[in-house]
């Protein structure tokens, strides 16, 4: 819950911050670096004990990292009292835009200030800038602690998770009650965990309701229940509310599968092209992500004040489009992002045949950097609507108890679509034959990367079918809360500060972000 977010958030904040420390002062004290290399002669070879402290600061700062980034989502979002009216655009949906646009923000200095700093005054400031900056936001978030929004912890969700699986398979052979409203009901048990309204019962994977059929012996000598045998409708509801959203969820993995090759690939074009601006400045090929990051906070920004307002007019959707839809646009975007990126090379190509340098992979071809600009841009503008979307609907659709989970889960399928790129390239790079490679390890000028991109256009034409297909089906959570009508009364409201909603009115958690009154 949030409180757990707030004080995991707090130790892998800490983690992060000592690991960046760490890397800074390895890179300030020679004893823990290798000395700079000598021309013409060969480079120092780090010793054991340089590796193991330049090992555990990695391993500190993705620790912290790994653990810092879900819990700041969930936790931030949380702030917001997200039971409301639907006159006016979801909250979450607001946060979620604001919280990418800081992190594009964040983004842009690192590959601007940052990169300029560590280039041409020295790593000990490039790295000690941001472990200052870090150390800042741990203490404001230790002195804004009283400020924060928590609630009491409701146990692991990941415990109630096997509890229903489990008593789901030992009543695998009982019957289950026509009438769900026999099924197996605690509002004192879930009050920590339904503090928004409970899920109501839905009649989609109905196997596990049996974890919610009364029998004898589900109780224990103390009269509560034992839960390895009895859930309630509201926990088994939070596991079918998990397997729902994760179909939606792998359509992410193929998303940043396409797109990796804005960190690789489009890195290797930009070095063999003309990246002057001056005569004496030139861009850094890593630096041309810019171009991606730049339109991504144009677009979220645009998307607030712009498209909201217009769409909202002809949907009747406050937020303009669910984030299901807006999940779609995104996805079709980037189809457009890797065909012009196969066009691009193309392009590429053609020059460097023009000029005779195809065989001269470390010449620099007559053709502008700024031929990639399209690709970038195309590519910021669909994560701006994709990501977005693709956290607020992990956030909004699982269980409240469980938005921590639903957070890092968009994180995972970041990991699992870079290591899913790595096959497809393994894969490519095996059976595309040793002649025409698509991607040869060498010359990218006599590889066929252009086929790699539109093998990619195509996969990600299946995963948008599939997505449509799987959107299609899937079903909205539907809570039961207190009507809008129906403030919280005094004694509703615990010393904490908490609303306990006790009332059955049913409101429908759609594609808006917030609650409606049905």
């Amino acid at each position: 819950m949030e409180r757990r977010r707030e004080s995991l958030g707090d130790s892998r904040q800490c983690l992060l911050f000592w690991g960046m420390i760490s890397l800074t002062i390895s890179s300030i004290l020679p004893g823990l670096r290798p000395k700079p290399c000598q021309l013409n002669k060969p480079c120092e070879q780090a010793s054991a004990l340089d590796l193991w402290v330049l090992y555990i600061s990695l391993f500190l700062t993705s620790l912290g990292s790994g653990g810092l980034r879900p819990c700041v989502v969930a936790f931030g979002a949380d702030q917001l009292n997200l039971v409301k009216s639907t006159g006016r655009a979801s909250r979450s949906s607001i946060f979620f835009n604001w919280y990418y646009i800081i992190m594009g923000l964040a983004t842009l200095m690192a590959l601007t200030v940052a990169v300029y700093i560590q280039d041409n005054v020295g790593w000990g400031w490039g790295l000690g800038l941001p472990t200052i900056a870090m150390a800042i936001s741990v203490v404001v978030f230790v002195f804004g602690y009283p400020l924060y929004k928590t609630m009491k912890p409701g146990g692991s969700p990941l415990t109630r998770l096997a509890q229903v699986v489990v008593a789901a398979f030992k009543k695998r052979n009982s019957v289950r009650p026509a009438d769900p409203g026999l099924l197996y009901e605690n509002g004192e048990l879930d009050a920590a965990i339904s503090t928004t309204g409970k899920i109501i019962h839905t009649n989609q994977l109905r196997f596990f309701d049996r974890a919610a059929i009364k029998q004898e012996g589900d109780e224990l000598e103390s009269g509560h229940p034992n839960l390895w045998k009895i859930s309630t409708v509201h926990r088994v509801e939070e596991l079918k509310s998990v397997i729902r959203l994760m179909p939606i969820w792998a359509v992410g993995i193929m998303v940043v599968a396409a797109n990796s090759h804005q960190n690789s690939f489009s890195i290797q074009q930009a070095r063999t092209m003309n990246r002057h601006l001056s005569h004496s400045f030139q861009i850094p090929p890593a630096t041309m992500s810019i171009f991606a990051v730049l339109p991504m906070l144009l677009a979220l920004v645009a998307y607030n004040r712009l498209f909201v307002p217009i769409t909202s007019r002809f949907t009747g959707n406050p937020s303009g489009i669910s984030y299901l839809q807006r999940i779609g646009i995104g996805l079709t975007i980037n189809i457009l992002a890797t065909i012009a990126a196969a066009l691009v090379e193309v392009k590429r190509k053609s020059v460097a045949a023009d000029h005779g340098l195809l065989d001269k992979p470390q010449a620099i071809i007559p053709i502008s950097v700024f031929w990639l600009v399209p690709q970038y841009s195309i590519h910021g503008l669909g994560e701006a609507f994709v990501a977005v979307g693709h956290m607020e609907f992990l956030y909004d659709q699982s269980p409240e108890s469980m938005r921590s989970i639903a957070a890092a889960l968009s994180w995972l399928a970041i990991a699992a679509g870079s290591y899913l790129s790595t096959f497809i390239v393994s894969l490519v790079h095996k059976y595309s034959g040793e002649e025409r490679n698509w991607v040869p390890d060498t010359n990218l000028n006599r590889g066929r990367l252009e086929c790699y991109y539109w093998l990619v256009s195509g996969l990600q034409v299946l995963n948008i079918v599939y997505y449509i297909v799987c959107a299609r089906f899937y079903t909205y959570k539907t809570l039961e809360v207190k009507g809008p009508a129906d403030p919280p009364k005094e004694n509703d409201i615990d010393g904490d500060g908490h609303v306990e909603l006790t009332s059955k009115d049913k409101v429908d958690v759609g594609g808006e972000g917030h609650v409606e009154s049905v």
